[in-house]
């Protein structure tokens, strides 16, 4: 029983609810004309910083599944260029593969024949327990700035509390 609790918690913890705001309210009603614009002092839009959050998940659900796993560059191969833009349409896939591989990490957190603790041998004594928690609390930092930005940038909609 012990177990599933854990497991509930942590499967809590990835959706971002309880103490952190939840992926899907920070993103809601984001407008186009703000998806490339850089707020004040950033380097960064907010697409960017979305798709920081999608190659950083995605890199961490290979890293747990792929015995064959290759270490990425940092940073490059978890931002886009600087210089990259982004459509509605790619903005709508960064948050659609986003909330799969996210869905992806919440099923394995969530099946009961993966020992959470056991190591993954082609890790360095690393466990999916691990992964899940830096993968959340990485999520939970970078929504959390992307929720400031929209104050910053003045997009949430109007009567949002």
């Amino acid at each position: 029983m012990e177990t599933d609790a854990l497991r509930a918690q942590l499967a809590r913890l990835l959706e971002g609810v309880g103490a952190h705001m939840p992926f899907e309210d920070a993103i809601a009603d984001f407008p186009d004309d703000a998806i490339n614009r850089r707020p004040p002092n950033v380097d960064y839009t907010p697409w960017h910083l979305l798709e920081h959050l999608r190659l950083t998940q995605a890199d961490i659900l290979d890293y747990v599944t792929n015995p064959h796993y290759v270490e990425r560059d940092w940073p490059t191969d978890y931002w886009p260029a600087g210089d990259a833009e982004a459509t509605r349409a790619d903005f709508d896939a960064t948050t659609r593969a986003f909330i799969a591989d996210r869905a992806a990490l919440r099923a394995m957190v969530m099946d009961p024949a993966r020992d959470l603790l056991a190591v993954m041998p082609w890790t360095p004594g690393h466990t999916l327990l691990r992964e899940i928690r830096i993968d959340a609390d990485h999520n939970a930092y970078h929504v959390g700035e992307f929720a400031i930005l929209r104050q910053v940038m003045g997009t949430w909609p109007a009567g949002h509390g």
